[in-house]
């Protein structure tokens, strides 16, 4: 049988550096699909010269309050507007659908400036973080001088916690809408899924440390205790930092934090009383 091959340095140096170079690689490919998603954009109603643009961008998603707000900046073009859009050439009214609070009015040959509208969200629960998924229909029309106008409705992100896909489009002359469903961005899945193993690998790894101590009748040794406490706290300092703040007894929690917290707090139990039994059976030096 030949000999095993031993690794040179130089091949472990080369190791290191392709795996570096694939795990940036695969971050750079994740930032880069939830950029792509952040820049598209999705529109619905009326391309006619003289019409009303209702730009809309999604700001914050708060799961928890179950809203969302877009910020939306309205531009009168051709015969509705003056200034290349900045104004109406008369009253224009801005109709939402039941989604949004209230409808909104801007005066004649008054500069338009952007607003921040709350919507809605229906369906999905904040305890299923981070696999949650939110509803909401987002509708406009317009009125000028009393009149029906046209509109173009566009619709796009900014949050970078959440990602919205467009369900159905609905488009009339002087109407335009999107029902959108909003879930969780790939970059707050992957992290949330990190945690989940990394929780569960903090805890198998105590175990494994109090097994040894109770196997191998250490006794109190102190530094191994003082690790299994710190990782017991540490946990609940790690779960806060999950991207959303998701609430307790979430998903994440039943899945992972709460299970890692009661294996840790009981190694360290088990541990200490099993090592303060083994020094009483020691003899006095």
């Amino acid at each position: 049988m030949a000999a095993m091959r031993k690794i040179t340095p130089v091949a472990k140096v080369v190791a290191v550096a392709l795996t570096v170079v694939i795990a940036a690689g695969l971050g750079l490919w994740l930032y880069s699909a939830d950029r792509t998603a952040g820049d598209t954009g999705h529109w619905a109603g009326s391309h006619a010269p003289d019409r009303i643009e209702v730009n809309a961008s999604v700001l914050k998603v708060d799961a928890a309050a179950r809203e969302a707000v877009l910020r939306v900046l309205v531009v009168p073009l051709g015969r509705f507007g003056e200034d290349d859009g900045v104004a109406p050439t008369g009253e224009l009214r801005l109709l939402s659908s039941s989604s949004l609070r209230d409808d909104r009015v801007f005066p004649a040959h008054q500069r338009i400036s952007s607003l921040d509208i709350p919507i809605a969200l229906t369906g999905g629960a904040v305890t299923d973080y981070p696999f949650d998924g939110y509803e909401a229909r987002i509708e406009f029309a317009a009125v000028h001088s009393g009149e029906p106008a046209p509109v173009l409705f566009t619709l796009d992100k900014v949050d970078s916690l959440f990602s919205f896909s467009v369900k159905d489009y609905r488009a009339t002359e002087d109407q335009g809408g999107l029902d959108v469903r909003f879930s969780r961005s790939a970059s707050v899945l992957v992290f949330a899924l990190f945690m989940m193993i990394t929780m569960w690998g903090l805890a198998i790894a105590v175990f494994f440390g109090a097994r040894h101590l109770i196997a191998r009748r250490k006794g109190l040794v102190w530094p191994s205790f003082g690790f299994m406490a710190a990782t017991l706290f540490a946990l609940a300092g790690f779960r806060n930092l999950a991207p959303g703040s998701p609430p307790i007894g979430s998903l994440l929690d039943y899945t992972a934090f709460l299970w890692a917290e009661v294996v840790i707090a009981l190694c360290v139990v088990v541990a200490v009383v099993t090592g303060a039994i083994t020094e009483q059976g020691k003899p006095d030096s």
